[in-house]
């Protein structure tokens, strides 16, 4: 298992829900964060709790549907100097759930594939050359298990959009320590994923993260944060471990 104390983890979508949580975990590993949200002060109490649990942490803020905001946000990570090891881009937006699916919005895809693909793939090849240089880096981007629901079209293309860059950036990466990993939360109560789902958020740890804490040198693979629920960390690294790769 790979041992993440002092590095820098970048955690997008932090000030709530799944990415709030995962930034809890990670502090708790001892990991330094830089916690985005579409404006600081989503951030600023956050900030405050993990760096009282001795690690370091700053805020960053950016409106995903934007490139020219999370060029500018990455910017503010390179003047500050940091060495970024680790990448959850948990942010997402489900746009809308379209009944009359036939008549759905043509403009809910560039939107979508704005925030679940492209500001992804921003950050993943913005960070991705000096992770190589250096010889390490994990990435875990948030894909979603979403299929056979034309109700919501523009998302789940927009994930399996990210599901495909990822695998196929992964194959590029397979062998070396810089590894690159999708992680499905599940239908979790969350302000994405409404109050009728049957998955508390807390079930996606340590799932939703264990991409981050693998020592295989395998990517692309997918890691569905319900079967991990209630394990260890140390257990669910090993699982993961034992999953396929998909070359």
């Amino acid at each position: 298992m790979t041992d993440l104390k002092g590095k820098w983890v970048l955690i997008t979508g932090a000030s709530r829900g799944i990415g709030k949580l995962s930034a809890q975990f990670m502090a708790k590993q001892g990991c330094n964060l830089i916690l985005h949200s579409r404006k600081l002060e989503g951030t600023k109490a956050l900030v405050e709790e993990v760096k009282a649990m001795g690690v370091d942490a700053y805020s960053v803020a950016a409106e995903l549907s934007s490139t020219e905001e999370v060029a500018a946000m990455l910017k503010t990570i390179d003047d500050k100097g940091t060495t970024v090891d680790v990448i959850l881009n948990n942010a997402g937006l489900q746009i809308g759930y379209r009944v009359e699916y036939l008549k759905t919005p043509l403009e809910d895809f560039p939107v979508s594939f704005a925030v679940n693909t492209v500001a992804p793939m921003q950050i993943c090849y913005h960070f991705l050359p000096g992770m190589m240089e250096r010889g390490f880096g994990r990435i875990v981007n948030t894909t979603s298990g979403i299929a056979l629901e034309a109700e919501q079209a523009a998302y789940s293309a927009s994930k399996a959009g990210l599901n495909k860059v990822t695998i196929d950036l992964g194959y590029k990466l397979n062998g070396s320590d810089v590894i690159i990993s999708l992680a499905d939360p599940g239908w979790c109560r969350t302000d994405l994923g409404g109050p009728s789902a049957p998955n508390a958020p807390e079930s996606t740890i340590p799932g939703i993260v264990v991409g981050a804490f693998i020592n295989d040198k395998k990517s692309g693979r997918l890691f569905g944060a319900q079967e991990f629920a209630g394990m260890s960390l140390e257990d669910a690294v090993a699982k993961a471990e034992s999953y396929t790769s998909p070359y």
